[in-house]
């Protein structure tokens, strides 16, 4: 059809730690999905898989992002930009460790390298048994050993130790290579991974362990076919969570000015943590409050202080919130915390019909697909003021709806956001009195409420866990015009 239906694999250290949903019939997917990993702190790699999904068969690997533990932490705010797709080498693909002990004789001439191969674990399954027949071959300064092989493992244990001749002047820049293949008895063997040691440094210190099987180095030829890039953000943040009473300064410091509100605002810890934010820690910032005063049980209180502050500071009522400050970031997080299984109640019986129902929906007439008609008609095509009034109709239809839905569930609210949103309005009557600005009370409201957290989660269902899966070309639009 000219498309793909592709989605995105993560792996750290060639092991499968999430997978995005399929977006259907696209070569330009867009899918928004954001993964918090716990990992080991000795990780090496973190790579993603473009595949493209098929209902017959096998799906197709598109192409892969791959990056080292160094490239990611050289920067502090991670990597955040489009990187070109490589193609996928299955003889490349390894995975799994093997464990080693390597020692060079102290004395003796010539000196003697012991190398014993113990075990390996975990490696890449080469037959269609599901596994692999693994051998190990070692190789130093021109000479080459090999383990016995083992039968149909991907856990191989060998216990032998092969020990290799050096010959002085070949300890300087020697390598020891340790390589492991699968055995078959047709055709030739396959690459399972490698790893290397420089000799002077087994010489100075004798070395022991499990190590990561790696790839054999990337050719530096050009590919001719282009598969494409891939808009990725990856940080990688390494905290150390102490016991709870070494925060106890930081919380009292913190939810001081709420709980003590006598002294002058501008000197508090959260107006100066306020004015030291950045537009690209703002979020972050504000979810962490959240989450903090929320353990206090002050959230409310927070956000009060907060929208105080930037009401203060705004002096055209238009503009309210409408920037995405300390205080707009912290309503949004808190409603998404506090708020989800609500939004989840109100709009997922009316998200999962349109899902189901599938309907051709465009008012745009620049983008109407008037053939596409068809199956709204038996009688053959129709024309672009019909397919616009039959729209519209499902438009007004779906969202007379979700209006319905929302206007009807006060009760469902949870309390915390109408506590939250009753003092909103009440500060907000305090900073513009004036008969004009009547509404200025409302708006402030329905900003948040609408614009920040049901407009979104009908725009991209998936992010908010209304669904599994993004939405179909068709559907997607729908759903755009419905949160316009």
């Amino acid at each position: 059809s000219g498309s793909s239906d592709p989605y995105c694999v993560v792996k750290v250290d060639n092991e499968v730690v999430a997978r995005t949903a399929t977006v259907w019939k696209s070569l330009n997917p867009f899918w928004g999905e954001e993964y918090t990993l716990r990992l080991p702190h000795d990780f090496h790699s973190f790579a993603v898989y473009v595949l493209d999904e098929d209902t017959i068969g096998q799906d197709d690997v598109i192409g892969k992002v791959s990056l080292s533990r160094q490239q990611i932490s050289a920067d502090p705010r991670g990597v955040d930009s489009w990187l070109s797709l490589v193609p996928v080498d299955p003889d490349e693909e390894v995975q799994g460790e093997i464990h080693l002990e390597l020692r060079v004789s102290k004395q003796g001439h010539p000196r003697v390298l012991h190398c014993h191969l113990v075990e390996a674990r975990d490696l890449a399954p080469r037959d269609p048994s599901g596994t692999s027949d693994p051998f190990a071959r070692v190789s130093c300064c021109g000479h080459t050993l090999e383990t016995a092989v083992i039968k149909k493992t991907r856990f191989p244990h060998w216990d032998e130790v092969l020990q290799f001749e050096l010959a002085e002047g070949e300890l300087g820049e020697a390598v020891l290579s340790v390589e492991v293949w699968d055995w078959d008895i047709v055709g030739k063997n396959d690459f399972l991974g490698r790893v290397e040691f420089p000799l002077d440094t087994i010489c100075t210190d004798p070395t022991k362990g499990w190590f990561q099987l790696l790839p054999f180095p990337s050719t530096t030829e050009d590919h001719e076919v282009q598969l494409g890039a891939l808009r990725l953000t990856v940080r990688l943040v390494e905290d150390r969570v102490l016991p709870p009473h070494y925060y106890q300064p930081l919380i009292h410091l913190l939810t001081e000015p709420i709980l003590c509100p006598g002294q002058p605002t501008a000197d508090t810890a959260l107006a100066i943590l306020e004015e030291v934010t950045s537009g690209e820690s703002r979020q972050d910032v504000a979810t962490k409050l959240v989450k903090i005063f929320l353990g206090q049980g002050l959230a409310v209180p927070l956000l009060d202080y907060l929208t105080t502050r930037e009401l203060a500071r705004t002096m055209d009522p238009n503009t309210l919130f409408r920037s995405n400050s300390l205080a707009s970031k912290s309503v949004e997080q808190f409603m998404k915390v506090v708020g989800l299984p609500y939004l989840h109640e109100v709009l997922k019986p009316i998200v999962n019909r349109i899902f189901e129902e599938k309907k051709y929906v465009e008012l745009d007439p620049s983008k109407m697909e008037l053939s596409r008609s068809r199956r709204i008609s038996f009688k053959g095509s129709l024309s672009e003021a019909q397919v616009r009034e039959s729209s519209l109709e499902l438009l007004k239809g779906y969202l007379g709806d979700i209006v319905d839905a929302i206007v009807s569930s006060v009760e469902k609210c949870p309390l915390l956001m109408r506590e939250a949103f009753k003092q909103l309005r009440r500060r907000v009557e305090e900073r513009f009195p004036s008969a004009q600005h009547e509404d200025v009370r409302y708006f402030s409201i329905s900003g948040f409420l609408f614009l920040r957290f049901f407009a979104p989660a009908v725009l991209t269902p998936k992010l908010f866990s209304l669904r599994e899966q993004h939405a179909d070309p068709r559907t997607g639009r729908t759903l755009l015009l419905l949160a316009k």
